[in-house]
């Protein structure tokens, strides 16, 4: 069974802006850091964001930082990712995954052991 859920992708133009979504049905994010990656056909997986739910810790990936945004909904449980200023290299299916890593690990594909199938994000030039 899908453990977490992405919603919200969808396509947006460049210079746009688009909000992500994760949740985890059945469980709580609390005591958990939830991490944004993404990954565009023909490329690795890429980090985007982090945030530790207890606390606020947050993290950016260096090709993002100054445009997006994360931010904890407590009362929903969710996690969601503010994009903003959109490119056409943001093109990419975003998928959220929860762990706990140690802040200097927060970047780490494998600090991560719950993912969701992820959801599509294109942005037109």
């Amino acid at each position: 069974q899908v453990q977490l859920e992405e919603s919200g992708g969808g396509l947006v133009q460049a210079g746009g802006s688009l909000s992500l979504s994760c949740a985890a049905p059945g469980r709580t994010f609390d005591g958990y850091t939830v991490g944004w990656f993404r990954q565009a056909p023909g490329r690795e997986r890429e980090f985007v964001a982090a945030v530790r739910w207890s606390g606020g810790n947050t993290v950016y990936g260096d090709s993002v930082k100054g445009r997006f945004a994360i931010s904890r909904d407590f009362a929903r449980n969710t996690v969601s990712l503010q994009m903003n200023s959109l490119k056409p290299e943001d093109s990419a299916v975003y998928c959220c995954a929860s762990g706990r890593p140690i802040v200097s690990e927060f970047r780490k594909e494998r600090a991560y052991g719950l993912w969701g199938q992820g959801t599509q994000v294109t942005v037109s030039s």
